[in-house]
């Protein structure tokens, strides 16, 4: 498990039904022309999106408890205590059996270049289509609508505030982040270490600056701010925005069930989600980091159909104790029908070692479970290390 939590408190009233554009924050280094044109730039994006609010039932908002913290509003929550924590740390085996074998690790789980590294003139050319390339966990390099962005992205070897403890890659990334191409924006699910990575942030940062778009979750603005992050849009459940030049393509923080916490004492003071982003030619859905609940259904009734979903597949053992926080492969099935996804990528496995189940499983049970559900296998993949995906990509584009 990530972090250790202390159990929440239920109750809360509920955020702001109206829909809203989340709140932005340019800083400005100097006076300069070109700072004033990135100012002006960030708040002609401050529009509010109604591009696809089809249904107008109540969806399920964020709730904070009486602390202020933020709360998962759904009866399949149940916080993970210390108890539990320590139960699963010293009672239950650990099936993960990660080899320590260069050899067998490049023979299961390969890691290749990614197409852009040889073929940079490549990036970004997805016509009417669109292409994922999975760069570990829960890390995605997403090219659709003219728009290249990244899910959580994690570039350093271990999860872990401390660099010489905590849990440590056994595969590496497949690129660096100045092998990145062009990136105009990314999306974090949530605040914990193998999701939110300081030095990634700061390796983007420093290479893109203040052209780089963060997307986060509400009360996260001020963390971001400490890293040096100028363009930053913090949002609630259900709140829209866009990259300047970019308004055709909806960014929307959407419901998951998880938890956030970095310190000892900052437990949920920040909330966490997935992601829809809605194209004039593409959909895409991430989920981050999450349990089942039925929140993935809202979404799919709302924002659905989506050509793409990232979904995670891994650290579920045991269940128990995960259940709450982590899907497994069957439950994964469940959101790739709830969100109405054509097709769906699996993601959170084969990097880090954060729970117990045998560490090549994830994608035989995910097999498994489509065939229980009747459903092509092959609309619900996963890829190697650096491996990448096209969906309705002319051939021209890219091969």
């Amino acid at each position: 498990m990530e972090e250790q939590v202390k159990e929440e408190q239920a109750g809360g009233s509920s955020s702001s039904t109206e829909p809203a554009r989340g709140e932005e924050v340019v800083k400005k280094r100097g006076s300069s022309t070109q700072d004033s044109r990135r100012s002006s730039s960030s708040r002609s994006s401050r529009k509010s999106f109604r591009l696809d609010h089809r249904l107008e039932e109540d969806v399920t908002k964020s709730k904070r408890d009486k602390h202020g913290r933020f709360v998962n509003p759904w009866p399949t929550w149940n916080a993970p205590t210390l108890y539990n924590v320590l139960k699963w740390q010293f009672t239950e085996k650990d099936h993960s059996k990660v080899p320590s074998s260069k050899e067998v690790l490049d023979r299961e789980l390969p890691v290749q270049e990614p197409y852009f590294i040889q073929n940079p003139q490549l990036a970004g050319k997805t016509g009417a289509g669109m292409r994922a390339t999975w760069l570990g966990h829960a890390t995605v390099l997403v090219e659709m609508d003219d728009l290249t962005f990244l899910t959580d992205p994690v570039f350093s070897q271990r999860a872990s505030p401390l660099h010489f403890m905590g849990p440590k890659r056994f595969r590496g990334p497949p690129c660096s982040v100045a092998q990145l191409p062009k990136i105009d924006a990314v999306v974090i699910s949530h605040t914990h270490y193998d999701h939110l990575d300081s030095g990634s942030v700061a390796s983007l940062n420093e290479r893109f600056g203040s052209e780089l778009r963060w997307f986060v979750p509400q009360g996260l603005m001020d963390w971001m701010q400490k890293c040096g992050c100028e363009n930053v849009i913090e949002l609630d459940w259900w709140e829209e925005n866009c990259v300047p030049g970019h308004d055709e393509v909806t960014f929307v923080l959407t419901p998951a069930q998880h938890w956030c916490k970095r310190t000892p004492t900052d437990d949920n003071r920040v909330l966490w989600g997935s992601w829809s982003v809605l194209g004039p030619g593409n959909r895409f859905f991430f989920a981050g980091d999450t349990g089942y609940c039925s929140a993935f259904e809202q979404i799919g009734k709302r924002f659905g159909p989506f050509d793409l979903a990232a979904i995670p597949i891994g650290a579920y053992e045991p269940r128990w104790f995960m259940k709450s926080q982590h899907v497994d492969p069957e439950e994964a099935v469940r959101i790739h029908i709830d969100v109405q996804a054509k097709c769906s990528l699996g993601i959170h496995w084969g990097t880090f070692a954060l729970a117990y189940e045998f560490y090549l499983d994830p994608p035989v049970k995910l097999k498994e479970a489509m065939d229980r559900y009747g459903l092509n296998q092959d609309k619900f993949f996963v890829l190697k290390h650096g491996e990448s995906k096209d969906l309705n990509v002319e051939e021209d584009a890219f091969e």
